[in-house]
């Protein structure tokens, strides 16, 4: 059975919160909570407890409170409040509050309490029950609160808080620059306090006779709370002090000030912002005052929110700050106050993703498992040192029980040419190891030559493809500037003593020039004919036997000694290279195996196929070259095709004196199929190898692949017959030809040929017209022979022609199981005792469901290709398509993979129209379609990627891996790997007020709010300023509150109650519903009932 769990259910989300804007803590439950500007919430507990939300409106959350010890409320920009149950896996909304008249600019939620004050741009207070989510008829009116004489608007709502001694007194910020007391009970203002700067946040002293306003001119004013007219001390932190008393220079405005006091020393003043105008290019500050100490902490981006993290949640004892939470617009920041220096504690969540922008993903499920630990053991080395010693503060919920135990593992790569790996399993993220590939490029030397040239790219070290085998460790990268870098991983450090630049570089020209002129005028290069030496003349192009290319715009490599620390190790750099002023045209798809030694990398121009155990380019064709005879688009020239032959130019930049005949100039042998057809091998230039633990060589190829016409080039010029500018005398066809890139490939062992008996080592080639080509490979045997003797590569003509860019490509046996490609299994390779004797053995990846272990000479195989249009299954040897699918006809699918699931194999898609299809295999049987996500972003069409066994992820925002299941199994347990937000936790005791006080007053005074602001005494709210909408989260809501202690469960009943009483109201517009409420268990059961037949509570 095939099902789906893409509802938001199925997904889990990583990563820092894209655009974050209001954040709350809590301080009993010790959950942090952040809004961002889309509408979303995240939610973080201890490491690895992490949940994400959606507002339905996908309006910005302007302010987050927690009802300590319950509950959450969210406060959003088009004017709704809503309270989130967290007593379930995933919260959800029980109540909405939408407000139809008014801007909500500002809410307080007192501790303990249910009354919910919220602030609007009107300049009132309006008041909300937070259990029955229904409006007081309680109002502050502006007009009532500020002097009767004063003619002028006082602006919104900037801040609102009650006196933490006096739950009586309320505190009202108004954005002009006055402050009013208010008492609750005499419905009046007892003070009023105006300064001439508009205020942006105030913060009580805990004893409640103070209170400290921060203002647009960078100054802090403290106020006591009878002191009427002036401040009592007024501060501007970051103002030059004038000599002659006069008042300092304005400042930036002072966002946020908090004023926490400490027992046995002086209280904390924290701010953000307020730096002097003249600061230009300084960045961010997060400011702590203490006593006479003031501490300027410098943040990497902008100050969204920071939140004081104190021993208690009484707002009326002494504050004990230990920590300070700082949200940045891109990071998360908590600052340990109780250490000296103020350190910051070492981020446990996967927040760093974006540290340079994601520009490609990779996803394995089912990884070997020691690679984990492997990679860890490296990536711990490289943590940065210096963090506070204490435990992460953020500590709530509890770890899911989850069954699932595979490892799984993630690979991004970054636009500033890092690799990061990231252990995904168990729904968690957590990164591993970090590789930066820049690191094998001279910066210093590029930044000199860019500015040369007025192609300077913002990102030269991009990573655009990477190619990875789990089970031999071996990892493959290409970047953007047409370099492709081969690593092998070592647990050993080792320093490369030489990096050797090897630049190979191939002109195709006519043995006899088509028109028999013996290349007079239409010969392109100016290469030595077959028997001179490589080494006496190049292309006055481009000289390639001098290090520095005249057309310069390769990036250039170290050529100092490398110390590569433990971890991946450079094994090997390729590089295109400048064709006459033509930069190459970058790297569309690469593969790696680690079985045959070989990296292959194709463009828009052809392929190379590089062996990096002998480091020798073994093969570098055109896309036309591999066609043969059998080019769909007939390319040939004119005249007759003639023989073609390749020679090729070895130099070694920095090298001088090269014996010519350490370098075989050419080896070149005829296909035994195709007659006109050219492949190479050759042998480089090896140089002796070092064999010690700390010393190897490095080398360095360069690839010209110099097949295509450069863009924008004649056709029709004078080169027109020449071979290497232009195969045809039609323009339409040579602009068709052009495109022809090199999409994918596919290593495997299977029928090269039609009628095979016998598998072979093969190489599939698939273009962006929809063919697939097959290459056979001959590999020598392994051990010292492999060392020495050449990889023979013969392109094999076309599989199978599709409609659209191939994809992906697989093999299955007969009994339709995939066929993994033959791997190596991992060994140590900077060891040298017995490295020579090692046989490498070739393996196949293990599969879960057993593939037959011998294929039998009648028994076929089954290729799987997949297009942007359709898949087909061709029967090999045959070369018989037996199924065939069109997957979409309007639109084009972005990514394609034959993943493996628990009841077999299938191919999954994702299509641009946002849909979400997998298809049985080998019948191409549609198992499921469904409409996810719409492509409203190129960054998920580079990132999306399905992996084994019904998991796929990519990036939701620049910041944040979304990750999605499409499997029964893993859905099932997902909700048992969701961690708890919620822990049962007692709140902690009032603080003792002492005899005396208690004896001759002064201690806190409370409130009964429920007889102020409860409809008996403050009557109905009008109806028309805000509708009040039920959440779907209710039924959950009871079932998550009957975990909790037995006064919560009566409390969620009572809201149930009154929110199907309210619900009713809405539906039938009667008041009948208002006396059913005598009974609380008969009256819930019976709203169950009800509201199971409306549905409105599911997704």
């Amino acid at each position: 059975i095939w099902t789906i769990c893409l509802s938001k259910s199925g997904t889990v989300r990583h990563g820092f919160p894209y655009q974050p804007s209001s954040m709350a803590f809590d301080p009993v439950q010790k959950i942090l909570a952040i809004g961002t500007q889309s509408g979303a919430l995240r939610l973080f507990g201890r490491p690895g407890v992490e949940c994400y939300c959606q507002h339905e409106s996908g309006a910005a959350v302007i302010q987050l409170q927690f009802l300590i010890n319950e509950a959450l409320v969210s406060a959003l920009a088009d004017d709704s409040v809503h309270l989130w149950n967290l007593r379930q896996k995933r919260p959800a909304i029980l109540h909405s509050l939408k407000f139809n008249r008014e801007r909500i600019t500002f809410c307080h939620l007192p501790f303990q309490s249910k009354w919910l004050y919220i602030g609007t741009e009107r300049g009132n207070i309006h008041i909300v029950n937070v259990e029955s989510f229904m409006l007081s008829g309680y109002v502050i009116m502006w007009n009532k609160a500020i002097e009767l004489s004063s003619k002028a608007h006082p602006g919104p709502v900037v801040h609102i808080s009650d006196n933490p001694m006096d739950e009586g007194k309320l505190i009202i910020g108004f954005e002009s620059g006055i402050v009013v007391l208010w008492d609750l009970k005499s419905k009046k203002a007892d003070y009023r306090y105006t300064y001439d700067e508009a205020i942006h946040s105030v913060a009580w002293h805990h004893e409640g006779k103070q209170f400290i306003c921060s203002h647009s001119d960078g100054t802090l004013t403290i106020w006591n709370v009878r002191g009427q007219g002036k401040p009592i001390q007024t501060i501007t932190p970051h103002g030059k002090q004038p000599k002659d008393g006069k008042k300092p220079e304005p400042c930036k405005p002072i966002l946020k000030v908090e004023y926490k006091t400490t027992r046995n020393g002086d209280p904390f003043i924290i701010l953000s912002g307020g730096l002097s105008y003249d600061t230009v290019g300084r960045r961010p500050c997060l400011t702590v005052m203490h006593g006479k100490s003031t501490a300027v902490l410098e943040m990497d981006y902008p100050i969204v929110d920071f939140l004081t993290l104190c021993e208690t949640p009484y707002p009326n004892d002494f504050q004990e700050p230990y920590a300070v939470v700082v949200l940045l617009e891109k990071d998360l920041v908590v600052i340990d106050l109780a250490q000296n220096g103020y350190p910051i504690f070492e981020n446990p969540y996967p927040l760093t993703i974006h540290e340079s922008p994601v520009t490609c993903c990779e996803y394995f499920a089912d990884c070997p498992v020691d690679l984990i630990p492997a990679l860890y053991s490296v990536g711990s080395r490289q943590k940065r040192q210096g963090y506070s010693k204490k435990e992460w503060p953020i500590s709530g919920g509890n770890w899911g029980q989850g069954t699932q135990s595979y490892p799984e593992i993630i690979i991004t790569g970054h636009a500033d040419g890092t690799v990061k790996f990231w252990d995904a399993s168990a729904i968690m993220l957590q990164v591993l190891y970090k590789l930066k590939t820049a690191k094998v490029f001279d910066r210093n030397r590029s930044k000199e030559d860019k500015g040369s040239t007025e192609t300077s790219d913002e990102d030269p070290f991009a990573i655009q493809i990477m190619s990875w085998c789990p089970e031999s460790r071996m990892l493959c990268v290409a970047g953007v500037s047409a370099n492709v870098i081969i690593y092998r991983f070592s647990k050993l450090e080792v320093t490369t003593e030489v990096l050797l630049e090897v630049r190979m570089q191939y002109e195709l020209n006519d043995i006899e020039s088509p028109d028999g002129g013996g290349g007079g005028g239409e010969q392109t290069s100016a290469h030595p004919t077959p028997g001179a030496s490589p080494q006496t003349s190049g292309p006055p192009s481009h000289p390639s036997t001098s290090s520095n290319n005249s057309d310069g715009g390769n990036i250039p490599c170290l050529n100092t000694p490398l110390k590569q620390s433990p971890g991946y190790q450079v094994d090997l750099v390729v590089q295109l290279v400048w064709v006459s002023g033509e930069p190459p045209q970058q790297i569309t798809s690469l593969a790696l195996n680690s079985s045959y030694g070989l990296v292959v990398f194709g463009n828009s121009n052809g392929l190379a196929v590089v062996d990096y155990i002998q480091k020798t380019v073994v093969l570098n064709l055109g896309t036309v070259e591999l066609y043969g005879s059998n080019d769909p688009y007939q390319r040939q020239p004119r005249s007759p095709r003639k023989t073609r032959q390749v020679n090729c130019m070895i130099s070694a930049a920095g090298l001088c004196d090269i014996n010519e005949g350490s370098a075989t100039s050419e080896d070149r042998c005829k296909s035994p199929t195709s007659g006109n057809l050219v492949h190479i091998c050759l042998v480089c230039l090896l140089l002796p190898l070092h064999c010690g633990c700390f010393t190897s060589l490095c080398f360095l190829l360069t690839v010209l692949l110099s097949v295509c016409p450069p863009r924008g080039a004649n056709p029709l010029d004078h080169r027109d017959n020449s071979f290497s500018r232009s195969r045809s005398s039609s323009v339409t066809s040579i602009d068709k030809e052009a495109r022809e890139a090199i999409s994918s490939f596919h290593f495997c062992e299977t029928f090269a040929r039609k009628g095979d008996s016998t598998l072979t080592h093969c190489l599939y080639v698939g273009t962006s017209l929809g063919t697939v080509l097959a290459l056979a490979l001959t590999l020598p045997p392994a051990g010292e022979q492999r060392q020495l003797q050449p990889v023979i590569i013969s392109p094999t003509g076309m599989l199978v022609r599709l409609k659209g860019s191939i994809l992906r490509m697989a093999v299955l046996d007969s009994t339709g199981s995939q066929v993994p490609p033959a791997y190596e299994p991992w060994y140590e390779p900077n060891v040298t005792a017995d490295g020579e004797e090692r046989e490498k053995v070739r393996k196949r990846r293990p599969v879960s469901v057993s593939p037959s272990t011998s294929q039998d000479l009648n028994e076929s195989q089954y290729a799987v290709v997949c297009s942007e249009k359709q898949a087909k299954v061709i029967s090999l040897p045959s070369q018989t398509c037996i199924y065939k699918h069109s997957i979409t006809e309007t639109s084009f699918i972005l990514r394609a993979d034959v993943v493996q699931m628990s009841q077999g194999v299938c191919v999954a898609c994702f299509c641009a129209n946002g849909h979400i299809m997998t298809l049985s295999l080998p019948g191409l049987r549609p198992l499921m379609d469904v409409n996810y996500l719409p492509l409203t972003d190129m960054r998920i069409a580079r990132t999306f990627c399905f992996t084994n066994l019904g998991q796929a992820m990519y990036l939701c925002s620049p910041t944040e891996v979304q990750r999605i299941t499409y499997s029964q199994d893993t859905c099932e347990n997902l909700q048992e790997m969701l961690g708890e937000l919620f822990t049962p936790v007692e709140t902690p005791e009032a603080p003792n007020r002492g005899f005396f006080k208690g004896l001759f007053g002064g201690g806190a005074q409370s409130l009964d709010r429920e007889e102020l602001f409860g409809e008996l005494a403050a009557g109905k709210a009008s109806r028309s300023l805000a509708q009040h909408i039920p959440g779907p989260g209710g039924i959950e809501g009871m079932k998550g509150a009957a975990s909790g202690v037995v006064g919560d469960l009566a409390r969620a009943r009572i809201a149930l109650d009154e929110r199907g009483q309210k619900l009713g109201e809405l539906e039938e517009r009667t008041a009948a519903m208002m006396a059913s409420a005598d009974s609380f268990s008969k009256h819930a059961h019976e709203m169950m009932l009800k509201c199971k037949d409306k549905k409105w509570y599911q997704f």
